[in-house]
Order: structure tokens, then C-alpha cells, then sequence
């Protein structure tokens, strides 16, 4: 955490107290307790960034995804990591920006991000196809991906073989939608709606 730059040694301590009240809302799904904290932290400490940067994930989380893309992508662009593409690009896909998912999913493909934020950015990267009725396109850049076999799956993949099943259903694949359906079910019986639409498919 950059709180060095918050000044004196007070100042110091007050943001600290306060980024962490903020962060415990975060956690506990209270964004707009943490967002009423986190706005002012923003404007009076614009220079540390894990505090614009949860603020930015906050505003995400209630739906202002054009401040929340604006934030974040300030983030990014004072810190050179590319952690959070991938929200960032959920956002510009809520807002129809479809031009500027795709150009952030390359960005994140060229840095060599981690498994689980690139897992993330194929993802909303895929969902943007499918906003866009390119469905075949949007199984053929999951498919690969789900297609390994995975003894103990993370999140990532049982998330991967869920998009990659909703895409097979709109395709018309109800075989393979309720393959993949079936294998999300049996690794986490909790996750999403998937029992419901395993279900559904028989």
C-alpha cells in the first residue's frame, strides 16, 4: 500500500483506519457503505492507488461501470499491470463498447497475465461475442481452454465449462451443453444455476 504519500504520519494512520473499514464493507458485499469511504479517500489521496483501485472495483460492483472503467483505467495506467482488464472490459461490454473489449482483451493476451485474469478477460471476451450474435466465434475461444482435462478444477475452469455450456444451449448443442452442465454440477453442486439447468436439459 502506497500510504507513504498520504503525508503525515496522522494522515497516514486515518487512511489506513478508514481504507480498512472500506475494504471490510467491500468484502462483506456493503458497497455503499464502502463507497461513500472510498469517494472521499479518492479525491484526497488520488496518488495511492490500492485506494483507487477499490474504489474503482466498487463502483463496478453497484453498476456505474463508465467511472468504474474510468477509474480502473487509471489504475492501469499509473501501476502498468493489467489485473484489472478484465472488469475493465466487462464494463465497456455493459456499455456496448464492444471495440474496446476487444482491444483489451489483447492488451491482457500480449502482457502474459496470471491463469485466473486471463481466465477472467476470456471470458468477458467470449460473453462480448455472444452480445453480438458471434456465438460459433464465442465457443471457439473457450473451447480450447474447458476442453483439458482437469482432475481437481478450480473456479476457473467449472466458470470456463459454464460459459462454454450457456454457449452450447444457444447454439442448439443441448448434447455438449449438458455434458459440460453435468461436469460443473459434479465438481460444485452450488455454483450459479447449473443444477437448475442441467435439470433442464434432460
Amino acid at each position: 500500500m502506497e500510504v507513504h504519500q498520504a503525508g503525515s504520519p496522522r494522515d497516514v494512520a486515518r487512511l489506513e483506519a478508514r481504507l480498512q473499514a472500506a475494504t471490510r464493507a467491500y468484502e462483506r458485499d456493503r458497497y455503499p457503505e464502502a463507497l461513500s469511504n472510498l469517494r472521499e479517500l479518492a479525491r484526497a489521496y488520488p496518488a495511492v492507488l490500492s485506494v483507487r483501485e477499490l474504489y474503482g472495483l466498487t463502483l463496478y460492483r453497484v453498476g456505474r461501470w463508465r467511472e468504474a472503467a474510468r477509474e480502473l483505467r487509471q489504475v492501469a495506467e499509473l501501476s502498468g499491470s493489467v489485473d484489472q482488464h478484465p472488469v475493465i472490459a466487462d464494463c465497456e461490454r455493459a456499455l456496448g463498447n464492444h471495440g474496446a473489449v476487444t482491444e483489451l482483451w489483447a492488451e491482457l493476451r500480449q502482457a502474459g497475465a496470471g491463469s485466473d485474469v486471463l481466465t477472467e478477460g476470456r471470458l468477458v471476451m467470449a460473453g462480448s461475442l455472444a452480445d453480438r450474435g458471434r456465438i460459433a466465434e464465442a465457443i471457439g475461444l473457450l473451447q480450447p481452454a474447458a476442453a483439458r482435462a482437469i482432475r481437481k478444477p478450480l473456479e476457473r475452469h467449472l466458470r470456463q465449462w459454464y460459459a462454454l455450456a450457456d454457449l452450447y444451449e444457444r447454439a442448439g448443442d443441448v448434447p455438449r451443453a449438458r455434458e459440460l452442465f453435468r461436469k460443473v454440477v459434479e465438481a460444485d453442486p452450488e455454483l450459479s444455476d447449473a443444477a437448475e439447468r442441467l435439470t433442464a436439459l434432460r
